[in-house]
Order: structure tokens, then sequence, then C-alpha cells
């Protein structure tokens, strides 16, 4: 199914979804490594292997990390070859001082900001909708 296209329908629908927990990057040495971490993405690099894990999972298992961030997914299915959202995004978010990490995927935009910014990433967001 195709997503939106036009900038002014993708921000009128868009809706913020935040997943349980926080999440946390590690670097891993395989594929396999990383799959015992319960990871939500796993994104290979010439660099090597990163995993995006639950805190908690990082945490039993003793692992190191140095940024804690909030999964929010952006609820608006925007089509691959869409022009603007991510522009548009992540002004909002730059113009509050919010990092955020994007990982794009087939039906939508996932961003992990960091946990002790969460409501005003998502207040900025969501202010997307009333923008003109």
């Amino acid at each position: 199914m195709s997503g939106m296209t036009d900038l002014q329908q993708m921000l009128e629908h868009l809706t913020v979804k935040r997943r349980d927990g926080e999440f946390v990057y590690l670097v891993v040495p395989s594929l396999e490594e990383g799959a015992k971490h319960d990871p939500a993405a796993l994104i290979v690099e010439d660099e090597g292997i990163t995993a995006v894990v639950p805190r908690a999972v990082a945490d039993r298992a003793g692992l190191a990390y140095d940024y804690v961030a909030t999964w929010l997914t952006l609820e608006v299915h925007s089509a691959l070859e869409a022009v603007g959202l991510t522009a548009a995004f992540s002004k909002a978010l730059g113009d509050q001082g919010i990092s955020c990490n994007v990982i794009a995927a087939y039906h939508h935009d996932h961003l992990l900001v960091p946990s002790h910014r969460t409501d005003d990433a998502v207040r900025a967001l969501e202010g997307l909708r009333h923008s003109d």
C-alpha cells in the first residue's frame, strides 16, 4: 500500500506513539550477537553493527551505553518517496534543542529522542498538525 506524499496532508494526520520503556544503542560484533539482546532494530554499517535495544535488557546483561532514548513513532503512513516530512520534524525538534536519531521504515518514521526530553519532543511533533 502506498503512503501519503502531500506534506500538508501528512502533517494534518500526524500522531505520535510512544513505545514503552527506554532504548539504548549498542555496537555488536555480529547480527547473531545483536539478536541475543531483543533488538528493536539492527543496522549494518561499514564500521559495525548497531543494535537498538531496550535499556532494561542492556542493564540485565551488564552492557555499556551512553545514550538513553525514548522511541517515538510517527503514526502517519508517508510514502517512501514523500518529500518534506523529515525536514519538518527535524526543524520542529531542532528549534526546541532536542536531538533526534531517525530510523525510517516502510510504514513509519521512528524517532529516538533523549528520554529526559520526551514530553517536549511529543509537544513539538504534535504541534506540526497545527502549523501552516
